[in-house]
């Protein structure tokens, strides 16, 4: 499968050639992922947009992007695998292999979790609106990378049990981990 992703380079100073993986919502590399990035570069920090679905993947509407997330979100390893390319892709452009941090809104929300979960070597992971839970079945194990969650408060695509495994799950795994809620979101 071919991947395209969108890298956008720091406009700023940059000694320390931090990265960030932008990881797009359901629809794929899209104009709101691709400003994500240029803002990102714009605050001096190389920034690359992960193609998760590959090249004229990119679901047409709604209903092809609910199974083509579908997908990934029941495969989580070959989500954390297409992640894991993406940082591949950041370092070769120009950042440091240890500083690198991967946000994502939505789905991509759900994708920085599974990088968390994966234990690829980035520093933090930001979820936008992600989905938080995962199989049961599935090992907990421990996480190294820091874990900011921001998540509305009256989200119905996320049930409270959901949110109440995923906050055991954070527990368990020794993550340093913090969620924080948006009122009337």
């Amino acid at each position: 499968q071919k991947l395209e992703g969108f890298f956008a380079k720091a406009q700023k100073a940059n000694p320390k050639k931090i990265g960030v993986i932008v990881l797009p919502a359901w629809m794929g590399v899209d104009a709101h992922s691709k400003e994500s990035a240029e803002a990102l570069a714009k605050l001096g920090y190389h920034a690359f947009v992960a193609d998760i679905y590959g090249v004229e993947n990119n679901p047409k509407n709604t209903s092809e992007a609910g199974k083509n997330a579908g997908f990934y979100k029941n495969n989580p390893t070959e989500y954390q695998k297409r992640i894991q390319l993406a940082i591949d892709q950041l370092v070769k452009a120009g950042a440091d292999k240890n500083q690198i941090a991967v946000i994502g809104y939505c789905f991509g929300g759900t994708g920085a979790i599974e990088a968390a979960r994966a234990n690829l070597k980035v520093k933090g992971i930001v979820s936008f609106h992600g989905g938080l839970g995962r199989d049961e079945s599935r090992v907990v194990n421990p996480i190294n990378s820091k874990v900011l969650v921001l998540h509305g408060a009256d989200d119905p695509f996320v049930p409270e049990a959901e949110i109440k495994s995923f906050q055991s799950e954070m527990r368990t795994s020794k993550a340093d981990w913090q969620m924080v809620y948006y009122s009337n979101a």
